[in-house]
């Protein structure tokens, strides 16, 4: 999953998956470009957001590793915020039907099944993907969540 609130998103985005391709493994799909609000904090400025299926030999951390590199690679600053703004965004969503904990990365991502911005794309490029932890498609996690926004909005 790919994102941008800062600069050319567009662009970034494109260059991130150049990256990707040339770095960590064959892409296999790639979902439309969503644009979506900032979540867990406030900004001026909406992020554009992007699955990419990645086909690869590296294990989790060694993409994680290669991934941080890319961000570093493309600009992007690190701040004691766990939520802010930047130029660029990489995260793992899942690994098929991997579960896996370290200190540094948890597939699937640990809010996956509560992120829009996430399922969206994810569902495009793999609607029958199933959560391991939560045994429901990405369809249904999408389901789910616009089930809580209508009932949010009804309350």
């Amino acid at each position: 999953m790919t994102g941008s609130d800062l600069g050319d998103r567009s662009k970034i985005l494109k260059e991130a998956t150049e990256h990707i391709a040339a770095q960590v493994g064959r892409i296999v799909s790639v979902s439309e470009v969503l644009e979506s609000e900032p979540w867990g904090f406030k900004s001026e400025t909406t992020f554009l957001n992007q699955a990419i299926m990645v086909e690869t030999e590296k294990a989790p951390l060694d993409v994680l590793k290669t991934i941080l590199e890319i961000e570093m690679q493309m600009g992007r600053t690190r701040k004691n915020e766990q939520w802010t703004s930047r130029t660029i965004d990489i995260d793992i969503l899942s690994s098929e039907d991997l579960i896996f904990q370290s200190q540094g990365l948890t597939i699937p991502h640990k809010h996956l099944h509560e992120r829009e911005f996430a399922l969206r794309p994810l569902s495009q490029i793999a609607p029958n993907w199933i959560h391991p932890i939560l045994l429901r498609t990405s369809v249904q996690l999408i389901d789910e969540l616009d089930s809580l926004k209508a009932d949010h909005i009804m309350s």
